[in-house]
């Protein structure tokens, strides 16, 4: 399943990490962290995509703790 959230995060430079991080979760096929768009985009296993994507959520935030996503 591939799905698009707005979010909010302060830099590229953070973007980029942000997007590292999630891809290293286990059952992430996918993740692009756009800053200037501000939209982040998950791809991601369909039977756990809501587990998969609070994992996401909660390592940005650990990389970047302004790192926000509306569900």
């Amino acid at each position: 399943m591939k799905k698009k959230f707005k979010c909010d995060i302060d830099c590229a430079n953070c973007a980029a990490k942000v997007e590292e991080a999630i891809r290293r979760l286990d059952g992430v096929q996918d993740a692009k962290v756009n800053f200037m768009m501000q939209k982040f985009t998950l791809e991601a296993d369909d039977d756990r995509f809501e587990s998969i994507l609070q994992q996401a959520i909660a390592a940005g935030k650990k990389i970047e703790p302004d790192f926000s996503v509306e569900l």
